[in-house]
């Protein structure tokens, strides 16, 4: 049973930065294979980052060139940096595996104020 613990949002204003954790627990867990999504409110969730099995790291279009995806294998936790954060980015943010496969967290709000 893997378990997703995100933490770091709160109320930022427009252009400023956030850095979002997400700390994983879990016997067949494997942070090379994590994601990052968000929940706009009245909106479907949908996926913001992702890493890649080659070290890598894709973003959705919204957020490339601002928003940057990490891990710490030691630690087992997965960090997004979030920088010029706009109003659009308001939503609830989760990590998980990129398939979905485990249970989702509660999610931690970011709220950008214009």
């Amino acid at each position: 049973q893997v378990q997703l613990v995100e933490s770091g949002g709160g109320l930022v204003q427009t252009g400023g930065s956030l850095r979002l954790s997400c700390a994983a627990s879990g016997s067949t867990f494997s942070i090379n294979a994590m994601a990052w999504f968000r929940q706009p409110p009245g909106k479907d969730r949908g996926l913001v980052a992702r890493l890649t099995s080659t070290g890598g790291a894709v973003y959705a279009d919204s957020v490339l060139g601002r928003f940057t995806i990490s891990r710490d294998n030691a630690k087992n936790t997965l960090y997004l940096q979030m920088n010029n954060l706009r109003p659009e980015d308001t939503a609830v943010y989760y990590c998980n595996s990129v398939f979905m496969s485990y249970a989702w967290g509660q999610g931690t709000q970011v709220t950008v104020s214009s």
